[in-house]
């Protein structure tokens, strides 16, 4: 090629560029955030929320065809494959089912579900033989409170009671609370304990994840001890009544003394494994000038699935959310088509294994389709069909709950709220943004897999409906279109700004637990 036709290509190219820079930065948003409706929001989410769906439990058939039906209006509108020459992105999942449990107490065998129940979220096939058990109280572990403290319990079955002493408060609140039935099997599980024996005043009228579990890291470096949980008059058996009498009065008022206790215990376990999957559905806009850097916006389609024949519709969780990030592709879709397309490639995604531990957004971010360190930021829905509980009285419902717009980086709130202000007018309320608020938020949806690897994040909301909320009551008929288009439309207009602005979100406030 001679230098001249060199010269003439470059600056082709460049003119190009700025053509597209210029055509990014004068084009009016709005026209394609109109289309956003109401109608193809109902239209989608009637689906995604459908009885044929069957509520979309990850590794179910509802999640693949929810799967396939997204995949499909990611292609119609011309997506690109996300992963690869795929829309999709399979990862492992596991099933565990129990098979058979036992319970012997000094040769005599107890009857299962009316004795005892075997914890059968995280059991493992094993059996066990115990001569002694270690009491240690309420089994709390907890800031300054140690009911393991001077006892010695690694390799150990550890006997404990319900509850907690009057007043006590555990620093942590839901899933990790120091009283409540899990913080007790990971304090154990902590100290070393080979099996766990918690006494309950009253066992579930059936067997904890009865259709067994699934769960991701079925290969991991070490497991929890299994636990068994038995009533009361079992507990007096073991101890002695007047023993376990004086620990239960004991114990109304502060914390028991630990001490062993003699009994001759069989625990067993036994459970299959059966491997499933479940996928991620990634579909694309190619960029133009910046097309080596990303957005990615995300929402979560896989909820509850079907129990005791009652199928969990998830409409607002999270179909909203996913029916949101399908009208979002529609709209830039539409706009590259008549050559407004965004600076930046963007990547759509929705994500399954959310309800069960956010695995797809884990394992997506563990195994990226793009740099990490060329994302400039994930936006993502979690619930924004809906007005929350407690606003119903509430002076203003043109609202949205923002997450995560002050943390990682210093440029996320600035235009969050100028992009809000100009087009969407919305009530940002940053109530669940609080780190001391106790439903931790921040770290319950999928937009915190992406923090954690240092990417900016700004997570939409609607808050707890108490009434539906993960109840069969879930239902698309429930929705507030009209709102829901809106706070879409919020999301729609504040994607448009990130992925055609010059730079890339800064990356300038340390990431914080």
């Amino acid at each position: 090629m001679n230098r001249l036709l060199i010269v003439f290509v470059v600056s082709v190219l460049t003119l190009s560029a700025h053509a597209q820079k210029k055509s990014a930065k004068t084009t009016d948003p709005q026209k394609y955030a109109t289309t956003i409706t109401t109608e193809d929001l109902s239209r989608h989410l009637y689906i995604i929320a459908g009885k044929e769906m069957q509520g979309r439990e990850t590794a179910t058939e509802g999640q693949r065809k929810a799967a396939a039906y997204i995949e499909a209006q990611f292609k119609s509108m011309g997506l690109l494959p996300g992963n690869g020459d795929g829309y999709q992105q399979a990862f492992p999942v596991y099933k565990q089912e129990m098979t058979s449990s036992e319970f012997h107490l000094n040769g005599t065998p107890l009857a299962i579900q009316n004795d005892f129940i075997p914890f059968t979220l995280w059991n493992t096939s094993a059996t066990s033989y115990f001569s002694e058990l270690v009491f240690v109280g309420h089994g709390i572990v907890d800031k300054d409170v140690d009911d393991y403290k001077g006892l010695q319990v690694a390799g150990k079955a550890v006997l404990i009671m319900e509850g907690a002493p009057a007043g006590f408060k555990s620093s942590q609140s839901g899933f990790r609370s120091s009283s409540n039935v899990y913080g007790k099997i990971m304090a154990a599980r902590s100290k070393g304990a080979a099996a766990v024996v918690i006494q309950s005043g009253t066992l579930p009228k059936r067997m904890m994840s009865n259709g067994g579990s699934m769960v991701v890291d079925l290969y991991k470096p070490d497991q929890y001890p299994n636990t068994y949980i038995i009533t009361e008059k079992i507990a007096q058996s073991l101890a002695g009544e007047q023993r376990w009498n004086a620990w239960k009065e004991s114990g109304k008022s502060g914390a028991v003394k630990g001490e062993i206790v003699k009994a001759d215990v069989k625990l067993a376990y036994a459970s299959s494994v059966t491997e499933l999957s479940s996928t991620n559905v990634l579909g694309v806009i190619e960029g133009s000038d910046k097309k080596d850097e990303w957005l990615i916006v995300t929402a979560h389609y896989d909820h509850e699935g079907v129990k005791d024949g009652a199928i969990y519709y998830g409409a607002d969780d999270d179909g909203s959310g996913t029916v949101s990030v399908i009208e979002m592709a529609e709209a830039f879709a539409k706009a590259k088509a008549e050559g407004k397309g965004p600076r930046r490639s963007i990547l759509f995604m929705t994500v399954s294994g959310e309800e069960k531990g956010l695995w797809g957004s884990e394992y997506y971010s563990d195994h990226p389709t793009v740099a990490i360190d060329k994302v400039t930021a994930n936006l993502n829905i979690d619930m924004i069909g809906r007005i929350d509980t407690e606003r119903m009285s509430a002076d203003t419902q043109n609202y949205v709950y923002v997450v995560g717009d002050d943390k990682l980086s210093s440029d996320l709130k600035p235009l969050s709220e100028s992009v809000n202000n100009k087009y969407t007018k919305l009530m940002l309320d940053y109530k669940f943004n609080d780190p001391k608020d106790p439903n931790r938020i921040y770290f319950r949806s999928d937009h915190y897999n992406f923090a954690r690897k240092g990417i900016p994040i700004i997570f939409y909301y609607d808050g707890m409906l108490k009434a539906d909320y993960h109840q069969p009551t879930d239902t698309p008929d429930k929705i507030n279109y009209p709102l829901l288009a809106k706070r879409a439309q919020l999301v729609f207009h504040t994607a448009w700004e990130m992925a055609n602005r010059d730079a890339m979100m800064k990356r300038d406030i340390p990431l914080t637990q």
